[in-house]
C-alpha cells in the first residue's frame, strides 16, 4: 500500500529568547492582514465610505470576535467535561483549542457593532469580510497540516499519510482538502464575484453556503474529534454545526433574488402604468 510518511514540519517559526512564535499563530496574523487589504480595496470599489481609521477599526475589532468567539465555541462545542473541572484552562489558548463555527458567530457579532457605530448596513460590511475570509481558512487549515493535527481517517488511497501520534495507518490530509475548498477555491470564488458590487448579503450568503458544503463534504473524510467521536449517527460536531451556515446561506441568496425579483416586477408595473393611464383616459373620453 503506497502512502506518504508525515515530513519533518517544526511548527514552530522560530524563536526570540524564551519566546516562541508557531506557524499557526503567523496564519492568522497574515490572513488578517490580507484580509484588511482586501477590505480596503473592496471599499473602494464598492463605495462604502469607510475612513482609513474605520477600516482599521474594523480589522481589529475582527481579530477579537474570531479569537473570543473561537475559544469559547471551542469549550462549549468541543471541549466536553475538562473546562468544567478546570475552568481556567479556558483561558489557556497557547494549549490550542479553537472553533472556526465559535469564530464565525464572533466575528458576525463584532461586525455587527461596528457597523452600528459606523452607520453602515450590516450586510454590507459581511460582504466585504466574506471575500477575505477564505485567505484564513487556506492559512489555518495548512497550519494544522504543520502541527500534524486534525488528521483524517484511515484510507488505502495513495496519498495518504502516516501522521505522528495517528497511529501506523495512513490517513486522509483532510487539513489539506480542507484548505484547498474552503480556503482556494472558495476565495477564487468570492474574489471573481466581488468585481461588481451586489445586493447587500449576496457574498455572505455565497460563503455561509459553500463552506457549509464543503465542509460537510471534508468530515466524511476527517476523523471526530476524540473527545466526542460521532454524534447522531455517523456525523460529527463539524457537520451537525455546518448545517445552519448551510441554511442560513440559502436564506440569504435567497433573500437577494427576491429583491431582483421584486424590483422587477415594480418596474415592469411602472413601465406598464401610462399606457394603462392613457387608455383609460381614451374610454372616459369615449364615453363622455
Amino acid at each position: 500500500m503506497a502512502y506518504f510518511d508525515f515530513p519533518d514540519l517544526n511548527p514552530i517559526a522560530f524563536t526570540v529568547g524564551p519566546l516562541a512564535v508557531r506557524w499557526y499563530g503567523l496564519a492568522y496574523v497574515a490572513g488578517f492582514v490580507a484580509a484588511g487589504a482586501l477590505l480596503d480595496r473592496l471599499n473602494r470599489r464598492w463605495q462604502v465610505g469607510l475612513t482609513r481609521d474605520q477600516e482599521i477599526d474594523l480589522v481589529l475589532a475582527a481579530v477579537i470576535g474570531v479569537i473570543v468567539g473561537g475559544r469559547l465555541g471551542y469549550v462549549l462545542f468541543y471541549g466536553g467535561s475538562e473546562y468544567l473541572r478546570h475552568p481556567l484552562n479556558i483561558f489557556a489558548t497557547w494549549n490550542g483549542g479553537m472553533s472556526f463555527h465559535g469564530g464565525l458567530v464572533g466575528i458576525l457579532l463584532a461586525g455587527w457593532i461596528m457597523a452600528r457605530r459606523f452607520g453602515v448596513p450590516f450586510l454590507r460590511l459581511a460582504d466585504m469580510g466574506a471575500v477575505g475570509a477564505p485567505i484564513g481558512f487556506l492559512l489555518g487549515r495548512l497550519t494544522n497540516f504543520v502541527n500534524g493535527e486534525l488528521w483524517g481517517r484511515v484510507t488505502t488511497l495513495p496519498w495518504g499519510v502516516v501522521f505522528p501520534g495517528a497511529g501506523p495507518l495512513p490517513r486522509h490530509p483532510s487539513q489539506l482538502y480542507e484548505a484547498f475548498l474552503e480556503g482556494l477555491v472558495l476565495f477564487v470564488i468570492l474574489l471573481t464575484l466581488s468585481r461588481k458590487k451586489r445586493a447587500d448579503g449576496f457574498m455572505l450568503g455565497t460563503l455561509l453556503l459553500l463552506y457549509g458544503v464543503f465542509r460537510i463534504a471534508v468530515e466524511f473524510a476527517r476523523e471526530p474529534d476524540v473527545q466526542l467521536g460521532f454524534i447522531a449517527g455517523p456525523f460529527t460536531m463539524g457537520q451537525l454545526l455546518s448545517v445552519p451556515m448551510l441554511v442560513a446561506g440559502a436564506w440569504l441568496l435567497w433573500r437577494t433574488h427576491r429583491g431582483k425579483w421584486e424590483a422587477s416586477e415594480d418596474g415592469a408595473a411602472l413601465s406598464a402604468g401610462p399606457d394603462v393611464s392613457l387608455e383609460g383616459t381614451s374610454t372616459s373620453d369615449t364615453d363622455g
